[in-house]
């Protein structure tokens, strides 16, 4: 398998809490309550080492309390290549109600500065430079810390890109203009972060399409947008394709686009057919919603899950991002 590097830079501790429903101002009684580290690049990295690759781990971890990363890590069987910046990594809650609403609190994390972030850049500079450590493939996921700027991000994604690696990133914002302008090699957003990105509302399959389609004339290599039921679309050189999950119940979909951009890598890695690639990626990321964390590769229905996921190829792709 493939060898990864996965960088989170504004990692968290996800106090995952489920609950029949959220009612503000009033005391509410959990049904289950989970503290895990994550941050959607180790989320990424849990998926990758699970189907079977050879995984680093990296970005920044508070020094005082890393203990559940240092664990996480190694029931993952991960390299932990992360630095250690002073204070604490940031506790995130995510409140997941029984019909599927997921509401988020986030923190900021903690500041990165310039002397840290140089730490990292030439930290990868050795690891690039060393053959027997040299990634095949880059994956940069999640928000940035205080201190770090959408135009360092395009910097790191520029010099990865210039050394011959592969980078995929999951972020949203201002950061994901910027991903986009420095010619990653993969994107994933959602719709409402494409749609952010395209300046109109994408509520139509087809203005999903066409707007996937300008991410991919815009150089983007492989363009992916979830849409959660409304399934995925993967547009590359490949063509432009279409997944419909399974219908399932939703518990929560916190690690849901995580797992379907860990996935989809590995196919792309494997060289498998695009069409197996996306029906593992699809189903794979349906089997997350069904449970609190990425997809288990390992549930007992996950067959069942792939052959009721249905792939379409909606035709070729040429460069000027329209149908052929």
């Amino acid at each position: 398998m493939a060898r990864v590097l996965t960088l989170t830079l504004n990692p968290a501790l996800d106090l995952s809490v489920s609950l029949e429903r959220l009612t503000p101002g009033t005391v509410n009684r959990t049904r289950e309550t989970h503290l895990t580290a994550a941050g959607k690049g180790v989320n990424v990295a849990r998926v990758l080492a699970d189907l079977g690759h050879d995984v680093t781990v990296s970005g920044f971890l508070g020094a005082d309390n890393d203990g559940p990363f240092l664990r996480a890590f190694e029931a993952m069987g991960v390299e932990d290549a992360f630095l250690r910046a002073p204070g604490e990594t940031r506790i995130n809650a995510k409140l997941a109600e029984a019909d599927g609403r997921v509401t988020d609190i986030n923190g900021p994390g903690a500041a990165i500065d310039a002397a840290a972030w140089q730490r990292l850049l030439d930290g990868l500079a050795t690891r690039i430079g060393d053959p027997r450590r040299r990634p095949d493939a880059v994956v940069i996921a999640g928000s940035l810390p205080p201190g770090v700027a959408p135009t360092d991000l395009a910097e790191l994604i520029a010099r990865l890109r210039a050394a011959g690696l592969p980078v995929w990133v999951d972020t949203s914002g201002e950061a994901l203009t910027r991903t986009i302008e420095a010619r990653a090699t993969a994107v994933k957003p959602n719709e409402q972060e494409l749609a952010a990105w395209a300046g109109e509302s994408l509520e139509s399959a087809e203005a999903r399409l066409k707007a996937a389609l300008r991410l991919y004339a815009a150089g983007i290599e492989e363009a992916v947008v979830s849409a959660g039921p409304a399934g995925v679309l993967w547009i590359s050189r490949r063509g432009a394709w279409q997944a419909m999950p399974p219908r399932l119940t939703v518990a929560s979909t916190v690690g849901a686009g995580d797992t379907l951009l860990a996935a989809l890598l590995h196919g792309v890695l494997a060289g498998h057919p695009p069409d197996q690639a996306l029906r593992l990626a699809t189903a794979l990321s349906a089997e997350s919603v069904r449970h609190v964390g990425v997809g288990n590769l390992h549930a007992d229905d996950f067959p069942q899950l792939q052959q009721q996921t249905r792939v379409r190829r909606l035709n070729d792709v040429d460069a000027g991002g329209a149908l052929a």
